[in-house]
Formats: C-alpha cells, structure tokens, sequence
C-alpha cells in the first residue's frame, strides 16, 4: 500500500509548519504530502487561516526531493481552468515533476460568498467541473485544441511550457456516483473516495472497475483519504484524540469518538493501523491519504512511515 500524508491546510497551518510536515514526510519514507485546498476552515472557526494551496506546493517543490506533492481536492469554483492548469505545471517545474491535481466541483458554501466566488446549484457546478476537467486535462497533453463551452471558449490553446513528468497525474474526487465516475474515466489517472467502509470501497471498486471497462481502458485507481490517528499503544492514541477533541470542542467522551471513527478512518496501533490497510488493499485501493488533523505532530507522521 501507497502511503501519503494528507493535511488540512485551512486549519491555520504555518508557512514554517508545512516546511516541517513536508521534512518528516520524506524522512518517514512517505509517498507524498497532500493537501486541501480551501480558504476558510470546513470546521466553521472563522479564526483559522489558510495560505493558498498552490503557492504552498509550488515553494515547497525545490525544498523537498522525492515527495509527491498534490491536491485533495482544488475545487474548481475558484479559478478559471487555463489558471489552474498553469498553476499546476508551474509547481511540477519548481518540484522537477512530482506534483499531482486532484480535482472536485466545490462544496463549501460560506467560503465562496466570503471570498466572491460564485456558488452555483448543484447541476451547474457539475457542469462547469466537467468543463474545467476536460480544458485542463486537453491543456496538460501538450496539443493544441479549442473548446466551446457554456462557461467557457478557448481557441487555439496550447499553454507552455507542458508538465515535466510526461502525464501530470489528474485525480477525481468522489462517492463513485454515475457522473463523476464517467468524467473520471474519460480524463482522469486515479479515483479517490472519502473515508468510506470497506463495503462502500467493494462497491465504489465495482462501480469504478465496469465503467473503466465499458470505456475500454485499464481499471482505474482507486485511492481512499480519510482520517488517521495513531500510537504507540493505545493509550498514546487515546491521548492524541483527546488533544484533537479539546482543539475542536468534541466533548470529552474519547472511547465513544473513537468507536465512531474505526470503521471509516485508519485509528490505533501501528500493527492495527496496518492490518486495516491491508483490508483496504484487499477491496481494491491502491494507496492511501492519511488526515493528520493534528498538523503539528510530526511524531504521528513518523508512525504512518511505519505503514508502508
């Protein structure tokens, strides 16, 4: 199993914070550090910060060396595609290729009418998502193309300079639905899915498996983020869920949080830890995106480079 840090980035994480997370990633022997891209907290704390998803990556591309850099997900509500695209070949440049775009449509309301992004209904933001995929995918190829849209027009396009690596991994994020599987397998390398059971992995799988099939292409990936919390021992894991609880005002009935999460998140011992990934391995995903939602320990993120 693939094994990938994933942070929260609008909880208030520290320019000097992800200069840290992106240093033990590499010295645990992790695939790549991931982030959100948002620009407010998703836990309704207007205090909390967010520095831009693309700038973060694009800097710590020349200070880190091996790591798969990327985003879980960028919605595609913030920018036009012709911007993103080149964000993310101007990160792949200062990374010299390991960076990778996760894509979604946009879900977080109160961050788009704070900052004037526009905010559509349900259909319309799928519609202008399964736009923005198919420019940036068309972008990131290297030919040039026009596109005639109902929220876009480009003519004669072909951004330069391309990606280093020779295909800019594109990663869609979702439950497997009919549409953003069948976007996903027209344009996109990977599937990931959010904290799902291993009966939702099994069916998201099969979903994603036949409709690759029907497209006539190898199955697509499948990779799962959702939450990690791990110890030593039991009591260490205990300790790092109540420092969670008390930072988020979760009350203070820790076994029962806990019990909550187990058959969704990657939670306990590293032998335990382990033993779920290999569940996971089993239903079909090919790597993991560990939430390490206490962006400051970096003693847990030593213990996820245990996983691998």
């Amino acid at each position: 199993m693939r094994v990938n840090l994933m942070i929260e980035g609008q909880e208030s994480v520290t320019w000097d914070q992800w200069r840290a997370l992106a240093t033990a990633t590499e010295e645990a022997g992790l695939e790549g550090l991931f982030r959100s891209d948002h620009y407010q907290s998703v836990m309704g704390v207007d205090q909390r910060s967010s520095l831009d998803a693309w700038a973060t990556l694009a800097a710590l591309g020349p200070l880190t060396d091996g790591i798969r850099l990327g985003t879980m997900v960028s919605p595609t509500s913030f920018r036009h595609p012709s911007v993103l695209a080149k964000l993310a070949v101007t990160a792949d440049h200062t990374s010299g290729g390991r960076v990778e775009l996760g894509l979604g449509a946009g879900w977080h309301e109160i961050e788009h009418v704070t900052h004037g992004f526009p905010f559509h209904d349900v259909g319309t933001r799928f519609d202008v998502f399964e736009e923005q995929l198919e420019i940036i995918a068309r972008q990131l190829g290297g030919e040039s193309f026009a596109f005639s849209g109902e929220h876009y027009e480009l003519h004669d396009s072909r951004p330069l300079p391309g990606p280093v690596q020779e295909r800019l991994p594109i990663i869609i994020g979702g439950s497997a639905k009919p549409r953003t599987v069948r976007n996903a397998v027209a344009w996109a390398d990977e599937y990931n899915t959010v904290a799902p059971t291993l009966e939702q992995v099994r069916e998201r799988r099969a979903a994603i498996t036949a409709a690759s099939e029907e497209a006539g292409r190898d199955p697509l990936p499948l990779s799962v983020m959702t939450g990690c919390l791990l110890g030593e021992d039991e009591s260490e894991v205990a300790d790092r869920a109540a420092r969670l609880l008390e930072r988020d005002g979760g009350g203070d009935d820790v076994e029962a949080w806990l019990q909550e999460r187990r058959a969704t998140w990657v939670v306990g011992t590293v032998e335990q830890a382990a033993e779920r990934l290999v569940d996971l391995e089993e239903a079909g995903v090919s790597r993991v995106m560990l939430q390490n939602l206490l962006h400051d320990d970096l003693d847990m993120v030593a213990l996820m480079g245990r996983l691998g």
